[in-house]
């Protein structure tokens, strides 16, 4: 069970990272003024920090979930 939550957490990561670096190529390439550029790139920053954490509290909060279950023996996972 370790491995797939390695695994998951992998692939989060480097979902994040992409999308990340995608925002910001497209931000640089696209025509504006460099202080309205910098304005961008902050706000993009903050608003994927934010989405960033939230996802890491999901994520964090299901593998609670399914730790849980499994000490206990419940069936269904």
């Amino acid at each position: 069970m370790a491995d797939n939550s390695s695994s998951a957490g992998t692939v989060l990561l480097a979902f994040a990272l992409g999308a990340v670096a995608g925002a910001a190529i497209a931000i640089l390439y696209a025509p504006a003024s460099g202080e309205e550029t910098r304005r961008r790139i902050a706000e993009k920053t903050r608003e994927g920090k934010q989405r960033l954490t939230s996802a890491v509290e999901r994520g964090r909060e299901a593998f609670d979930q399914i730790r849980t279950r499994a000490a206990m023996g419940e069936d269904g996972l």
